[in-house]
C-alpha cells in the first residue's frame, strides 16, 4: 500500500471541508473526554498527566483515522473527487433570485402564522361559547 494523499490535487475543496468538519468532530470529542477525565480520581497521580496521557494517543490515532479516510482510501477519496465535480456543474442561483425567494419564504412564513393565529381565535371563541373552555385558564 503506498503511502500519501491519493489523487493529491484532485478534490482539493470537498477534502479540505470534510477535514475540517472531521477536525471539529474530533476536537469536540477530546474536549468532552478531557472534561470526564477531570472528573475521575486517579490517587497520587496528577489529573492532568493523566489527561494528556490519554489524550495524545487519542488525537494520534483518530488524526490518522482522518488521514486515512479523506486522504488515503480509494473509495472514499474517488467518491469526493466525483462530488467536487458534481457541485461544479450545479447551476447556482443569482443574487436577485435568492433575494425575492428569501422574501417570498419570509412572507409565506408570516401569512401561514396569521392564518394558524386567525383559525385558533375562532376555534378559542367557538369552544369558549359552547362551555367548552373555562375563562380562567
Amino acid at each position: 500500500m503506498a503511502s500519501g494523499i491519493y489523487k493529491s490535487g484532485q478534490g482539493y475543496w470537498v477534502r479540505l471541508m470534510s477535514a475540517i468538519a472531521y477536525g471539529v468532530v474530533v476536537a469536540l470529542g477530546l474536549k468532552w473526554l478531557w472534561d470526564w477525565l477531570n472528573t475521575m480520581s486517579f490517587g497520587d497521580v496528577e489529573t492532568t498527566y493523566v489527561q494528556v496521557a490519554v489524550m495524545l494517543p487519542c488525537a494520534f490515532i483518530f488524526g490518522a483515522i482522518g488521514f486515512w479516510i479523506i486522504g488515503a482510501k480509494k473509495r472514499t477519496v474517488e467518491f469526493m473527487i466525483a462530488t467536487e465535480g458534481e457541485m461544479k456543474k450545479v447551476n447556482w442561483s443569482s443574487k436577485r433570485e435568492l433575494q425575492r425567494s428569501t422574501g417570498a419564504v419570509i412572507f409565506l412564513t408570516f401569512a401561514l402564522a396569521f392564518f394558524c393565529f386567525v383559525f385558533d381565535q375562532v376555534f378559542y371563541y367557538i369552544f369558549f361559547s359552547a362551555g367548552v373552555l373555562d375563562a380562567s385558564s
